[in-house]
């Protein structure tokens, strides 16, 4: 029988992929760049359900994951709009110079 993996190391894996996610949310200024590392972060929550999941032997986190990954895909629809809207009008996409949004 293969043995599985301890919940720690997932829930170890979970934490590194988050703080990646924020430190590079933190750190860069490219929206793209931006919404990769929400979308890391993300990731490593639904890492954390589907691990608890597995370890209690229960399908909640796992419905949980299903609708986390229905509203990532939405934001990023949302958000890529929004960031080719704003680069149609001022041919740049820094955070900095993108303060306002006004039609």
């Amino acid at each position: 029988m293969i043995s599985l993996a301890p919940i720690s190391y997932y829930l170890i894996l979970s934490a590194v992929l988050f703080t990646i996610g924020v430190v590079g949310f933190c750190v860069r200024k490219n929206p793209l760049v931006m919404f990769m590392s929400v979308e890391i972060m993300l990731n490593a929550a639904n890492l954390t359900f589907v691990a608890f999941s597995r370890y209690l032997n229960i399908i909640d986190g796992q419905v949980i994951v299903f609708f986390i990954m229905a509203v990532a895909a939405a934001e990023v629809v949302v958000g890529l709009a929004i960031i080719v809207a704003i680069f149609r009008l001022r041919a740049s996409i820094d955070v900095d110079e993108v303060n306002a949004l006004r039609g």
